[in-house]
């Protein structure tokens, strides 16, 4: 039985209070990256996340309970909370043995919070109050969507089948085909002033909340200007050996998007992992596809592998949103 929703105060954003109203689409490690970044310099963050993840602890508890996958969303709850808390800890805690090894703590909390309440978007909005994070986490759609993408030819259901296959990527569609947008994603799409397109699996994160009916065409519709992070370096499977023209290329085609805007490209030397490679484009290959370039040195050269370092890349966005 549902319970009444819960009378939850609006948190006080420890944000720029002029800063302006920022959308970031994606998902996983690069949304979280991005969503760091954006706190530099915003003055209300939205999170719009994909639906479609099936592996790990969100897949089991997916097929379980009948609810969208929280792990994304977890992520980024985590993402903006910007001071080490108690709850904080407890969303990162991950069992390592039993019955409920691989399970995240904080997935299996909001889990819960969905039981009690009866519905996955209050469960956020209690566990976001609970963090104290300095924005709003929105799914892409109100429930899990399967993901199916044709490799090669040949046809690959899943995200993580589809993240792990090596091959030309066609075709990619979500399951059901007919669900609708989150109507809050669209309103907040709607009413930005940024769009962050994040960092992170083209297909399987950033290409899957974008191709959820109704959201690339408010993104379309919106007046807000859109900056595209191209990742550092291609990931294995999905984008192996394509070059930054063939992401930006695969953006258009794959989601519909008719507009364009700035991308945001790393300069300057990278260590790619074996097999993989720095992802790169020229100033003539971005023009040649309507969008502008800025180009600056966007690495953590701290990390153990190569992502995007929060400080660096928020005066990139901060400097985009300013005009």
């Amino acid at each position: 039985m549902t319970r009444a929703q819960p009378a939850v105060e609006q948190q006080i954003l420890g944000l720029a209070p002029d800063g302006p109203k920022v959308v970031a689409i994606g998902g996983g490690h690069g949304l979280a990256q991005a969503l760091h970044a954006i706190q530099t310099y915003a003055g209300h963050i939205t999170a719009v996340v994909t639906v479609a993840d099936d592996g790990g602890s969100s897949g089991r508890l997916t097929e379980a309970l009948d609810l969208p996958p929280p792990g994304d969303l977890r992520r980024c709850l985590l993402a903006l909370t910007p001071q080490p808390t108690l709850w904080g800890e407890l969303f990162a805690y991950r069992f390592d043995r039993g019955d409920v090894a691989g399970h995240s703590l904080g997935n299996l909390m909001l889990a819960a919070l969905t039981d009690v309440f009866g519905d996955f978007n209050t469960a956020l909005m209690v566990a976001r109050s609970a963090l104290e994070a300095q924005g709003d986490v929105i799914p892409a759609a109100d429930e899990y969507l399967r993901l199916r993408a044709t490799v090669d030819g040949r046809a690959v259901e899943g995200q993580v089948a589809i993240a792990q296959s090596r091959g030309h990527i066609r075709d990619l569609e979500l399951i059901p085909g007919n669900v609708e947008a989150n109507r809050q994603a669209l309103e907040r799409i709607g009413g930005s002033d940024q769009i962050v397109l994040a960092p992170g699996s083209l297909y399987t994160s950033l290409l899957s909340t974008l191709i959820v009916p109704g959201l690339i065409e408010a993104v379309d519709r919106s007046s807000a200007p859109i900056a595209y992070v191209l990742n550092i370096v291609t990931q294995d499977g999905e984008t192996l050996n394509m070059t930054g023209a063939q992401h930006v290329r695969a953006l258009h085609e794959r989601s519909g998007l008719r507009r364009a805007g700035t991308i945001v490209a790393h300069r300057g030397a990278v260590e790619a992992p074996v097999d993989l490679q720095a992802v790169e484009i020229s100033e003539d290959e971005a023009l040649a596809l309507g969008w502008d370039l800025v180009s600056d040195n966007v690495l953590d050269s701290e990390a153990g592998w190569p992502q995007h370092d929060p400080i660096r890349l928020g005066r990139v966005l901060a400097a985009l949103a300013r005009g």
